[in-house]
């Protein structure tokens, strides 16, 4: 993949949406759709047991009859755990099916461009459906695991059930699949573009999905849809039409269910002016506070009044015009440092002068008008062109505020470094932004690769496991190109775990586990790194390190849809009051299986022959276990 379809993804992605309304589903009732048979409930929580597929049939005891006087008869009761759990309560959107019950859930608004964010929860072996205008639908499956995934697998856009040649529509397979397991919150993204018409009602062009995201991984770009899917509202094309959910293929819990219906409006930008230093500048207070080498006014934005590639900071002034009163997103892209003022109002601020390429999404409200913009813009480092760009969505399209030149979508100055492992296993030293915020980088961590296609993150300064993901491994872009700034991506759903020390001696089961110390800090005796030696029948790592005399080997592997990770423990010693921490989150759940959901049902824990503990701190919950020797557990998600 190339900077240029790099470039489009972002842009589509992350710009700002100019709406008409933006709306979040509340959920503390059904008001926002139309009556339904009753299969559908508003309820506080959910429980979805990841083992109990829905489709099993349940198993029969008898029961002996307990009448005085009467011959033993039994009757059926059901010994069969149950798929689906809740509680009243607010905030959830829940469907129960059954023979009666089955209708499809329609919302009471209509929509032409949308942009839709929603999470959502299936139990082992559930089917539903997000149709769009009621027509065009992205599917909803228990599709955890499957490898070369189909139209009909979660986030696929379905096919329809034409036989007459010119009407069929085959579907759309996601690229990828990056779905979670059954009973665990998934975040999808869709931003739909509704077919248009003319004046007479003939459609002129298709309905088109322009993006779809499922956890964080782009699933789908622009593809044009040119007939309903299967199952549609009405088997015909309009300009406006509800939201439709799939109510009669299986359970399906939704929540956090976001819209913004969009339209077209004009913005533009005018009156600009700028200024130059060139310098190494570390913030951007350094340089705004000199007399500037070289001023003056622009007709349109741009970067190409510089005389450097690096060592340059800019300030560039102007008006920003509105046609109406909205929300207004916008998106400032830029390799350096940069930040966005609208109205005296800061929407971006990043200050790093190093030479990679960034995005930051901005929201303003603003009525029908014109406004200051300042933009601040500076680098030092090489690795890529000066580049600087301010882009809004009106409508479905997006619209640059910049000259062509000065962030080219086209730009390709650099071809992506993907990594994978092959047939053998992959280990990659780098740094790696934790959740992938550039505050939260770890220094000391290492990649590692699986043909399996499941792969980690292991931090050597703290002897943790932080991240783990299924698909592709890295992209290496940032830290082999030039001279980079040593980190990597990861190229799947990551599922990020916590940081810091997992093993310590705490003064009472409420103390806080310990802060990574600086290497110059740590004090003999306390956690030492001792690398790791290459497992020779599998060429996988054994990471090893020492704590308080404990020799600690942290052995990692994959199993089905999982890693397994076990901690081998030697000179335990007598001392009491060790403790070893499994996961932490806002929430911990033990789920009807005996795994514990994580972090508000994000990931699971499930351990191996022992029983951890669930502790609260400073508001955050931890699954800790007190350690006496060696023990392995499982993270699935």
């Amino acid at each position: 993949m190339k900077i240029k379809l790099l470039l489009l993804l972002l842009f589509i992605a992350c710009a700002g949406k100019v709406n008409a309304q933006t709306k979040t589903l509340i959920l503390q009732d059904l008001s926002d759709f139309k009556p339904q048979a009753g299969n559908w409930q508003i309820v506080g929580d959910v429980t979805m047991n990841p083992d109990v597929d829905i489709h099993e049939k349940p198993k029969q005891e008898p029961v002996a009859s307990k009448l005085k006087g009467k011959k033993d008869k039994t009757t059926a009761e059901s010994t069969h755990p149950q798929a689906v759990t809740f509680t009243a309560g607010k905030g959830i959107l829940l469907n129960m099916n059954d023979d009666k019950k089955r209708d499809q859930l329609i919302t009471s608004f209509e929509h032409g461009d949308i942009d839709l964010e929603l999470e959502v929860m299936l139990p082992k072996g559930s089917n539903s459906g997000v149709y769009l205008q009621g027509r065009y639908e992205v599917q909803l499956l228990d599709s955890w695991g499957v490898k070369n995934p189909s139209f009909g697998d979660i986030g696929g856009i379905y096919r329809n059930w034409e036989t007459e040649k010119g009407k069929i529509y085959v579907g759309k397979a996601p690229l990828s699949n990056p779905a979670k397991a059954p009973g665990l919150w998934q975040k999808m993204h869709i931003s739909f573009q509704a077919p248009k018409f003319d004046k007479a009602g003939k459609k002129i062009e298709n309905a088109k999905f322009l993006f779809v995201d499922l956890n964080g991984v782009r699933i789908h770009e622009n593809v044009e849809v040119p007939l309903p899917t299967g199952g549609p509202i009405e088997n015909n094309e309009k300009p406006l039409g509800p939201l439709m959910i799939q109510g009669d293929h299986g359970p399906v819990a939704f929540r956090n269910i976001k819209y913004t219906l969009l339209k077209q409006v004009d913005v533009s930008l005018s009156d600009l002016s700028y200024q130059v230093w060139y310098g190494n500048f570390k913030v951007i207070s350094d340089y705004t506070v000199l007399k500037p080498n070289a001023s003056g006014s622009l007709n349109e934005l741009t970067c190409e009044i510089l005389e450097n590639e690096n060592e340059y900071g800019t300030l560039y002034k102007g008006t920003v015009t509105v046609s109406d009163d909205a929300t207004y997103k916008f998106s400032l892209v830029y390799t350096g440092g940069a930040r966005l003022i609208i109205n005296n109002k800061e929407l971006a601020n990043f200050q790093s002068g190093d030479g990679w390429w960034r995005n930051d999404e901005a929201s303003i409200e603003l009525k029908k008008g014109s406004y200051p913009i300042e933009i601040y813009n500076y680098k030092n480092a090489s690795w890529l062109p000066p580049r600087l760009g301010l882009l809004v969505q009106t409508g479905s399209s997006l619209k640059p505020l910049h000259a062509y030149n000065s962030f080219p979508p086209d730009d390709q100055p650099v071809a992506s470094i993907f990594i994978n492992p092959g047939n053998e296993v992959r280990l990659l030293r780098a740094f790696i932004d934790f959740k992938g915020d550039y505050k939260q980088r770890l220094t000391h961590t290492i990649g590692v690769g699986d043909p399996s296609g499941t792969h980690y993150i292991y931090d050597l300064k703290a002897g943790n496991l932080v991240a783990v993901w299924h698909g592709d491994f890295v992209d290496a872009t940032p830290m082999w190109h030039d001279r980079g700034d040593g980190s990597f991506r990861p190229r799947g759903a990551t599922q990020y775990l916590f940081t810091n020390q997992p093993l310590a001696f705490l003064a009472s089961p409420t103390a806080a586990f310990p802060m990574v110390a600086r290497e110059d800090e740590m004090k003999a005796g306390e956690y030492r790194p001792k690398g790791y030696e290459i497992e020779t029948a599998t060429g996988r790592p054994i990471f090893k390190y020492s704590y308080e005399g404990i020799e600690v080997a942290d052995k990692i592997y994959p199993g089905k849809n999982t890693i397994v990770h076990s901690v081998e423990i030697k000179n335990r010693g007598t001392k009491s009051g060790l403790y070893y921490k499994l996961a932490e989150g806002k929430s911990i759940q033990k789920m009807p299986n005996g795994a514990y959901a994580i972090d508000d049902k994000s990931y699971y824990i499930k351990t191996n022959g022992f029983t951890p503990e669930v502790r609260e701190l400073n508001g955050v919950q931890e699954l800790v276990v007190p350690v006496q020797g060696s023990f392995s557990y499982s993270i699935i998600w």
